[in-house]
């Protein structure tokens, strides 16, 4: 008789993952995930803190054990005795373990400048679950061997695969706090944060500046040569993005508090050297019909419109770029084309030489919306970023003079069944795409790939009235190139318009049908 094959074996967070999601209960994910992500916190804030504290002792230093100094300088939060895991897990079992662990994260937070506004707040004892289940989930967690490996950063592992979890749980609508990891490392890949200030203006959970430090990890760097800045306007998300990074050992500044980018920039005269950003997609009333018509984010060009938030978001990371800085963020597509205020700020983009790359993801890839959506890179010194050859002038202006189109839609690889993800492999090769287009001249070994990419002379966009989007560049096979896609829209939205017309009529002349034989119909 055969043997059954072998189910994979799940790795470590998997496992961890499975267990805490039995306990949930009847709780939301979306409230569930503060404390499971709170006891993973408390749980690695302790474990360093024991591990420091007995390290004191072994040191002859005993008489530092209780001082907060003696933790703090070596970036080591110091927790008071009711604060600590230990004392967690003995109390368990007890009635009131919720408000403990409340009173323990609020006395961390007293205690720790650096995690003030960081905790939730009585999350525990407000969410009211059952005793049994949370002393089971402080045993699950308890799992975790945070100081295991001083060379792999498990708990960092856990907390990402727990929040990629439960932004796939949460599903559309919700989640906005996580941006897929594989996008996240293509864009770091692309713009190459190495050294100077990095800034996302609606920084979610903190994910695009994690990948920057392991950007500079993979790469050789030093990442006390980056500083980083970032700004979210849910008080929740905020404090996700703040337990985030303090478990990463990442010093950052995201404002007093969470608060509205737009209307309280918390960063105002920040000039950053890299901006990595995922905002809202399409985001409506996003200010007043009155409000920030002047605002100097748009000095020299149009007010972006109330009715959606896309080109505001642009012109806000355009202000707050460096002299050679360069961004790169995730857009929906309806950005590349169309709109009267819109078109007029992409032409100006476009003939001010800052948009140096636009790139088409394949569908599927967010957890939380199946909008199709695009990678710009906008960088204000394209000349910075090529090589210089004999005849310079003319290298630097033949790619400052282009952009870069790729069309990714078919690439990726299959992730947790109905979602698409890129491989290190994918994102080595579009990253490589795009720097060695940036190289130009006899080395440089670029060339359009059909249904891939291709390099687009300004004239040609203008041409094409400055829409940006990449099939309207890219050869593909077996297609209609003579189809534009606006035109078209166009159209079938004129026929539309025209067959709602003819139906209001038509039902008119129902209603005066039955109207006539004495039979009156009110709609």
């Amino acid at each position: 008789m055969a043997k059954p094959a072998n189910k994979k074996q799940k790795s470590f967070e998997e496992s961890l993952w499975d267990s805490a999601n039995k306990l949930r209960g009847s709780v939301e994910s979306s409230e569930y995930k503060h404390i499971v992500l709170s006891l993973i916190f408390l749980k690695f804030v302790s474990d360093t803190f024991e591990h420091h504290r007995q390290k004191l002792i072994q040191n002859n230093q005993e008489k530092y054990v209780d001082l907060v100094q003696a933790y703090t300088k070596e970036n080591v939060f110091y927790l008071p005795e009711k604060s600590r895991w230990s004392f967690v897990q003995q109390n368990a079992k007890q009635e009131d373990i919720a408000l403990k662990i409340d009173t323990a994260l609020s006395t961390i937070e007293k205690t720790n400048k650096a995690l003030q506004g960081a905790l939730p707040d009585n999350y525990f004892s407000r969410l009211g679950l059952d005793v049994s289940k949370l002393s089971a989930l402080i045993d699950v967690i308890n799992n975790i061997d945070t100081l295991a490996n001083p060379h792999e950063d498990v708990v960092g592992r856990v907390y990402e695969y727990f929040l990629s979890k439960f932004a796939i749980a949460e599903g559309k609508g919700k989640g906005e706090f996580y941006t897929p990891k594989s996008i996240v490392n293509l864009i770091a890949e692309l713009i190459e944060p190495y050294s100077g200030k990095i800034y996302d203006p609606c920084c979610g959970s903190g994910g695009m500046f994690v990948q920057s430090m392991k950007f500079i990890e993979n790469h050789k760097g030093n990442k006390k040569d980056i500083s980083v800045y970032g700004q979210e306007y849910t008080g929740a998300t905020y404090k996700l993005a703040k337990m985030n990074l303090a478990i990463r050992g990442i010093s950052a500044n995201l404002g007093a508090a969470a608060k509205d980018t737009f209307a309280n920039d918390q960063h105002e005269t920040l000039k950053a050297d890299f901006i990595m950003a995922n905002p809202p997609f399409n985001q409506k009333d996003w200010r007043a019909s009155d409000e920030l018509t002047d605002d100097h984010r748009w000095d020299g060009y149009e007010t972006p419109s109330t009715s959606n938030a896309n080109y505001g978001w642009i012109l806000h990371m355009v202000s707050k770029l460096s002299e050679n800085g360069i961004a790169g963020f995730v857009l929906s597509n309806g950005a590349l084309s169309g709109g009267a205020t819109e078109r007029a700020i992409r032409a100006k983009l476009v003939e001010n030489n800052l948009v140096e790359a636009i790139i088409i993801l394949p569908g599927s890839m967010f957890y939380t919306t199946d909008i199709s959506v695009s990678i710009w890179i906008i960088n204000k010194n394209k000349r910075a970023h090529t090589v210089a050859y004999e005849d310079v002038t003319k290298h630097y202006r033949d790619r400052e003079e282009e952009i870069l189109f790729m069309d990714l839609r078919q690439r990726g690889e299959p992730f947790e069944k109905k979602f698409i993800q890129f491989s290190e492999q994918d994102i080595t090769d579009f990253a490589n795409t795009l720097h060695t287009w940036q190289q130009v001249g006899a080395e440089s070994d670029y060339s359009d790939i059909p249904e891939y990419c291709y390099s687009a002379k300004k004239a040609e966009i203008a041409a094409k009235d400055y829409s940006l989007v990449p099939s309207k560049y890219i050869h593909f096979f077996n297609r209609d190139e003579n189809i534009d896609f606006d035109e078209k829209m166009t159209e079938l939205k004129s026929d539309m318009t025209e067959l709602l017309v003819k139906e209001s009529e038509y039902k008119l002349d129902l209603l005066n049908v039955f109207k006539e034989l004495g039979y009156e119909i009110k709609l």
